[in-house]
């Protein structure tokens, strides 16, 4: 079966109307309604009964319902039991594109999120599953077989209820869910049936520890600070750090701070500490001049990140012999538009496990592409889940196409050079596996961006 997923177009429309839905994608191509056409008349064109052609297009089974001009509706693959009820028409061939990799692959989706227009995480959550839409439509054109089927589960909803449904058991893959007590469950489900299963985003509880099915993509808070002291003290094993308080109370970044200080005590490396608030003499005293100052700051917020820029582009002006760069942290990949120019001037390192660059050629082929099926771009959003979603599912499907079960997902087995987000992943004992992907997004000063992975 070779489909197309353009149907997402009318599904994420209806979908916002209802509670819950699955769906089974298997449409050829999408149709631009003219000023006298009919239904009959579209479907003797494409030699499908009228029937199959309302089944293609839900919002027609719409008291009311009428063609309008210029709309457009999906038109499904004729099947052995309707493709002669309509005679005198030749059975139009799909398109073949030039790339046959996945010829005879063929894998089935599960999607458990919450996907809806009530609150922020079914918004978020919609947009990934746009993604995931537009990656199976580029992996069909390869010759992928892809069958989905999606469950709106939102965060009061019993997940047993869709395990029961339909379509769920005959998943190879399933990506969810969102709410850590829904879980359990799935990986019961999922552990009974030899199901993968993805959680894609954060969730508290180590049940990845204990099914070996479940591929686990969140990271916590202790690990990516551990990742990021380790990180740092490879980098940077002969620097100068300089901590800057920058007097913000509600500062979660003590961990990271305290940690890399305990760290750099262990190694015998000494340090400075001085206050944003320091007077500029004060302020200055703790940079060494012989060697490479690293600047640490124990916040993520943009308006003191600013104020510690702009003391730095002072102490620099003064003296322009020191050397000196930045360690941040990922919540400042949400201040490009503000501070990046200051970010290269300061050679500034941040440690994300994901990198949106608008400038690359490949984003903005994405975001064109998302504009035209959905009507309206992105959200403005760090990471951009769309984009999130495309590369998740461009990943799992690639490996799971070349190494079937055996696929784990991890460095000697990576399928996929991402838009934005990267994953590589590492058993947790005899279980499950866990993303352990650790990067720094370095701005360099000749104006470059580059990712060093680790």
């Amino acid at each position: 079966m070779k489909i197309s997923l353009r149907y997402a177009l009318i599904v994420l429309t209806s979908l916002f109307c209802v509670q819950s839905f699955a769906q089974n994608q298997n449409w050829r191509e999408r149709y631009q309604v003219k000023k006298k056409d009919t239904l009959y008349g579209i479907a003797k064109k494409y030699n499908i009964s009228v029937d199959a052609l309302i089944d293609a297009n839900p919002e027609m089974k719409v008291d009311g319902f009428e063609l309008k001009k210029d709309s457009y509706v999906y038109i499904p693959y004729a099947s052995a039991s309707t493709s002669n009820q309509v005679a005198g028409t030749p059975t139009r061939t799909p398109v073949q594109t030039a790339k046959h990799q996945f010829s005879g692959k063929s894998v089935r989706i599960g999607v458990m999120l919450p996907i809806h227009n009530v609150d922020g995480d079914g918004r978020r959550m919609t947009e990934f599953y746009r993604g995931m839409l537009m990656a199976c439509d580029s992996l069909r054109a390869e010759g992928m077989n892809i069958d989905i089927h999606a469950w709106n589960v939102n965060i009061d909803a019993d997940i047993t209820n869709f395990t029961k449904q339909p379509g769920a058991a005959k998943c190879n893959i399933i990506f969810g869910p969102l709410y850590s007590k829904q879980v359990h469950a799935l990986a019961e489900f999922c552990k009974a049936r030899d199901i993968q299963m993805v959680i894609p985003f954060s969730i508290t509880g180590d049940d990845v520890s204990m099914y070996r099915q479940i591929f686990q993509v969140y990271q916590t808070n202790d690990r990516q600070t551990n990742n990021s002291i380790e990180t740092f003290l490879k980098l940077f094993p002969d620097c100068h750090p300089v901590f800057i308080d920058c007097n913000d109370k509600t500062s979660s970044k003590g961990n990271f701070t305290f940690g890399l200080r305990t760290r750099l005590e262990s190694h015998n490396i000494g340090y400075g500490i001085t206050n944003i608030g320091s007077s500029d003499d004060v302020f200055a005293k703790q940079f060494s001049n012989s060697h490479q100052n690293v600047v640490i700051l124990n916040t993520g917020r943009s308006p003191e990140l600013t104020l510690a820029l702009n003391k730095l582009a002072i102490l620099k002006a003064q003296r322009p012999e020191l050397k000196i760069k930045l360690y941040g942290y990922t919540e400042w990949m949400m201040y490009l538009g503000i501070d990046e120019a200051k970010f290269h001037e300061f050679d500034t390192y941040i440690p994300s496990t994901f990198y949106y660059n608008p400038a690359c050629p490949r984003t903005q082929s994405l975001m064109r592409a998302y504009r035209q099926w959905f009507k309206e771009d992105m959200q403005n959003a760090l990471p951009r889940f769309a984009l999130t979603g495309y590369d998740y599912t461009q990943f799992f499907l690639r490996g799971f196409a070349k190494y079937g079960k055996a696929f784990k997902g991890t460095k000697n087995q990576n399928p996929w050079a991402p838009v934005q987000t990267t994953l590589r992943f590492k058993q947790v004992g005899t279980a499950g596996m866990q993303n352990d992907f650790f990067q720094l997004i370095h701005f360099m000063p000749n104006g470059n961006v580059e990712a060093i992975s680790y």
